[in-house]
């Protein structure tokens, strides 16, 4: 087990913005870790670990951005390769990074009609990660097999679906759960925690309305405290992307970008079918700043 039980770490995907600015947003408060979105062609991953060393912050891992034609179930066999190219990039930047885990969401992340028969598809996921998880051994990286809602998708929802995934693929397969998710999909959140056990290689949090930590219902003693209980050694990855209020009733004004940053089409459909906008730097750093607090006292 590592000295430090449980670190802070953020994602970087919510926010189209350079990596020194990410950094440099979260080294005074406290955070460990980054998990770098899995964009690996736009990454400079010598400079990245400059920056990373300049700070003390790590690089923990990445999670996928599976977006247009990224489908590890695909009924196309092209696209299935693409897609295994696709995370095997993401696999080779977090090991040039020294980071360890990767965050896989199977399937395109709003898609949420089948291809084919359920046993097709199991399959395709069973070999597609298969290929993945060995390239991921060679490279020193984990694979987290992520469970999310089933608004986002029709595949994996559930963490006992996820482990029965994971078991299929090898047994150094781990599974990421995301509290966000959970709360939608889980009879129990502690319980589906307790039997991940030792397959939890990631958890990310966000509140129940998937603002930052501390600005919803859940009970973040709780919840950390049956991370504890498993004995859980991996980060508490942020990962927020709170809605944006159009109406007159909005209690954040600042919260939209009105001059948004140079961003891919996929990346700006993605941010806006999650969020409805792009945040602005105010509002986000906000939420930055309210998850650390929130959460750090209790690590």
């Amino acid at each position: 087990m590592k000295e430090n039980l449980l670190e802070l770490a953020i994602h970087t995907w919510m926010r189209a913005e350079s990596i020194e600015t990410a950094i440099r947003r979260i080294a005074p408060l406290g955070y460990k870790s980054l998990e770098i979105s899995g964009e690996p062609e736009r990454h400079d991953t010598t400079d990245i670990r400059r920056l990373l060393q300049e700070h003390s912050i790590r690089c923990f891992g990445t999670v996928t951005l599976m977006l247009g034609e990224r489908n590890l179930l695909a009924a196309d066999s092209g696209q299935r390769a693409r897609s295994v190219r696709y995370v095997k990039d993401c696999i080779t930047m977090v090991h040039e990074l020294g980071g360890e885990e990767i965050s896989i969401v199977p399937g395109t992340v709003g898609k949420i009609t089948p291809d084919s028969t359920p046993d097709k598809e199991w399959q395709w996921a069973v070999d597609t990660l298969k290929e993945i998880y060995d390239h991921g051994l060679k490279s020193g990286v984990k694979l987290g097999i992520e469970p999310i809602n089933r608004f986002e998708t029709y595949f994996i929802n559930r963490g006992d679906q996820a482990i029965a995934l994971a078991e299929a693929v090898g047994p150094e397969c781990g599974v990421c759960l995301d509290i966000f998710h959970m709360n939608l999909e889980e009879t129990d959140v502690h319980d589906a925690i307790r039997r991940a056990g030792d397959r939890l290689v990631d958890f990310h949090v966000a509140d129940n309305n998937r603002f930052a930590p501390g600005m919803g219902h859940f009970d973040w003693v709780a919840i950390v405290a049956t991370l504890k209980e498993i004995g859980y050694d991996g980060p508490l990855s942020v990962e927020f992307c709170p809605p944006v209020d159009r109406t007159p009733a909005d209690p954040h004004p600042d919260a939209i970008d009105t001059d948004p940053p140079d961003i891919s089409p996929e990346q700006k459909k993605y941010l806006e079918e999650h969020g409805s906008s792009m945040i602005s730097e105010t509002f986000y750093t906000s939420l930055v700043e309210t998850s650390a607090k929130t959460l750090l006292p209790l690590l």
